[in-house]
This record gives structure tokens, C-alpha cells and sequence, in this order.
């Protein structure tokens, strides 16, 4: 009998030996060891965040907010490491989309038929 918890642990395990992951995890640490670097990027995130939800609520985020995001954006640019860890997240984060919809494309599908 098929086990899927240990099939799950099995591809945790190969997404954690990715070069995806395995960069994205070096330069988070790097980033996040120097204090103002972490603060900027979870205050960077933050201000996304609040964007997004204010857009999925189906209403404009505020102008203050999104010139907020614009002008950290701009300082967090000129941050090499940071830049790196961005893009770093950006691939990890697309192979766990690619996995996603490899494992629940056929089954989100079959539903939306029903």
C-alpha cells in the first residue's frame, strides 16, 4: 500500500538538496544575519502584504502605501545581497508552484468539470 505521508517526506527532503531551495535558505541567512537587512526585507514584505490583501479585497490600496513600497523598493535595489535573495525567493518560490500545480493541476481540473 502506497504511503503519501512518506512520499511527502521523501520530496521535502529532495526540495531541501534543490539549488533552488538550497540558495534561497544560504542567502536568507546571510540577509537576515545583519539586523537592518532583516528589518527592511520583513518591512518590505509587510507593506506587500498589506497591498495584496487591500487588492483581493477588491479595493485600490492607498497611494501613501504604495509610494511606501515604492521608495523601500528603490533602497533595498541598491543592496546587492538583498537583490540576490530576492531573486533567490523568486525561483524557489516558482518551483514550488511548478510542484504544486504538478500534483493538484489534474485534481484542481477534474473538480472545477464537476
Amino acid at each position: 500500500m502506497l504511503n503519501l505521508h512518506d512520499k511527502a517526506n521523501e520530496l521535502a527532503a529532495l526540495i531541501k538538496k534543490s539549488d533552488e531551495y538550497v540558495a534561497y535558505k544560504k542567502l536568507m541567512d546571510e540577509v537576515y544575519a545583519e539586523e537592518s537587512n532583516k528589518k527592511m526585507v520583513e518591512d518590505y514584505k509587510k507593506l506587500q502584504f498589506e497591498a495584496q490583501a487591500t487588492y483581493l479585497s477588491g479595493q485600490e490600496p492607498p497611494e501613501d502605501l504604495m509610494d511606501k513600497i515604492k521608495k523601500l523598493g528603490e533602497v533595498l535595489q541598491f543592496n546587492p545581497k538583498i537583490t540576490e535573495f530576492f531573486a533567490a525567493e523568486y525561483r524557489f518560490n516558482t518551483l514550488v508552484s511548478d510542484l504544486y500545480t504538478l500534483i493538484f493541476g489534474d485534481l484542481i481540473d477534474v473538480g472545477m468539470k464537476e
